[in-house]
């Protein structure tokens, strides 16, 4: 087992790991921005070390920086958290160089995730259903018109090195597909460095589903079960849970041993998560891998009972999983809601500033990651997500009770969050009735600002009368 870890990254999934790293007794090092000099991971760990100024690309990017902070602190392996470096090749190539371990997967199986056009062929030849798309990247419009006949109207335009909803466009005709694939091939230059994009058939409606991986460095393989993370905003996940209200055992069987086919074609080490389409008929389709910690990793924890980070770490260290697929069992049911500094009432502006007034929920069922607390700055330089709510409960039913008293409970102040949409969430039948598809968050805010406007309308008409 390690004995010195270096956490290289911030904010709540930093605390998350050096807790993880501190129960197993492993000496942890935290690094930060100057912004983030008084930032709860810093205070946690044995040791910190700044690595430059505020902007990412100063700081948590910078690569010399934070294989300078390893090497001073003398640290064995590195943990890369989500987001910035947790899904760079060149990153864990050069740790391996430095001979610091790298605790996630091989370059290898990173690089090739990482290309989603790769990915797909990689994918068609395992035997994972796909969405039909193109086969890959595709050079000009005329090709892209071409591949959109072929394959019908609705399609999705992706960037090849995309993530995160960054280069995704959508297309309902060959009128709006020109100007998608220019502006998606825009956005993918910007974001990504990588212009290429490739096109999928739009699936309307899907649920997103996902299967968490676990694989050891002997070939041993096994997954733990889904998460349903069909609540999101622009490809962005608010709120998921485990198990899915779609699931049967059958779907279940097949979706989990197609994720664990998927993650034997690259080789996979480590934990990982395939993510899948699902559409009205329970017909699936492989989407992507992400090859790191997912943000929404605590749901799994909670119905298995296994500590992901604890296990990424042993990985890493050498140890052999304990477990057999038949040994995996989920207990009771897991919602996590996502609480980001942002005004959904004002199109999700980032709401930065000073907490003032704090106050978590907690009680039985109930489970908070966050980084924050009373005096803390939400800087504008980073990611807006500022804590996460956790439930269980023996039931879907009854985990949806849990959540809306902890939503009632928690208070953050005075800044803006998403707490208010999490209970318009929560109260809608439904979400009550497990109803929901990717579309959810939208059709919500359209369905509140037509109520909006009829109200108006109504108070109008009576003041007039």
């Amino acid at each position: 087992m390690f004995n010195r870890i270096l956490v290289a990254n911030r904010g709540e999934v930093a605390v998350r790991v050096i807790r993880a790293c501190r129960e197993m007794g492993i000496h942890v090092v935290a690094v930060y921005s100057k912004a983030d000099r008084d930032s709860f991971h810093v205070r946690l760990a044995n040791d910190a070390i700044c690595i430059g100024n505020a902007k990412s690309s100063d700081s948590y990017l910078n690569i010399p920086s934070i294989i300078s902070a390893a090497e001073i602190a003398d640290v064995e392996a590195i943990h890369p958290g989500w987001g910035f470096l947790s899904e760079n090749p060149h990153f864990s190539e050069i740790c391996e160089s430095c001979q610091i371990k790298f605790i996630g997967p091989n370059p290898e199986s990173v690089r090739l995730m990482g290309d989603k056009s790769l990915a797909r062929e990689t994918m068609r030849k395992a035997g994972i259903p796909l969405i039909p798309g193109s086969r890959g990247v595709i050079q000009n419009q005329e090709e892209a018109l071409r591949t959109a006949k072929r394959i019908g109207y609705p399609i999705i335009i992706k960037a090849k090195a995309g993530g995160g909803g960054k280069g995704m466009k959508v297309a309902h005709n060959d009128g709006k597909l020109v100007s998608a694939y220019l502006t998606a091939k825009a956005e993918a230059e910007a974001a990504f460095g990588d212009p290429d994009v490739y096109i999928e058939k739009y699936i309307e409606n899907p649920r997103h589903i996902e299967f968490q991986i676990l694989a050891d460095q002997y070939g041993h393989m096994l997954h733990l079960g889904e998460r349903d993370c069909s609540i999101q905003r622009r490809h962005q996940k608010l709120l998921e849970e485990s198990p899915s209200p779609i699931m049967s055992k059958k779907l279940r069987r097949h979706m989990g041993e197609m994720a664990v086919r998927a993650a034997k074609a690259v080789n996979y080490v480590n934990a990982g998560t395939v993510e899948f389409l699902v559409d009205d008929k329970e017909n699936f389709y492989f989407m992507e891998m992400n090859t790191r910690l997912q943000v929404e990793h605590p749901v799994t924890e909670m119905v298995t009972g296994i500590d992901l980070v604890k296990e990424q770490i042993r990985i890493a260290a050498g140890d052999r999983l304990k477990w057999s697929q038949d040994d995996i069992k989920s207990r009771g049911a897991a919602i996590e809601c996502r609480i980001n500094a942002e005004d959904p009432d004002n199109d999700f502006l980032p709401s930065p500033g000073r907490i003032e007034q704090l106050v978590f929920p907690g009680g039985p069922g109930v489970r908070v990651d966050s980084h924050i607390y009373r005096g803390y700055d939400v800087t504008p330089f980073y990611d807006s997500m500022i804590a996460k709510i956790i439930v269980w409960a023996n039931g879907r039913t009854e985990a949806v009770s849990v959540l809306r008293r902890a939503l009632d409970e928690i208070e953050i102040g005075p800044i803006k969050t998403t707490i208010g949409l999490h209970k318009r969430i929560v109260q809608s039948q439904a979400f009550q009735r497990g109803k929901v598809s990717t579309r959810f968050i939208e059709e919500l805010i359209e369905r509140e600002k037509a109520g909006s406007k009829e109200a108006k309308q109504a108070k109008a008409e009576a003041k007039a009368e």
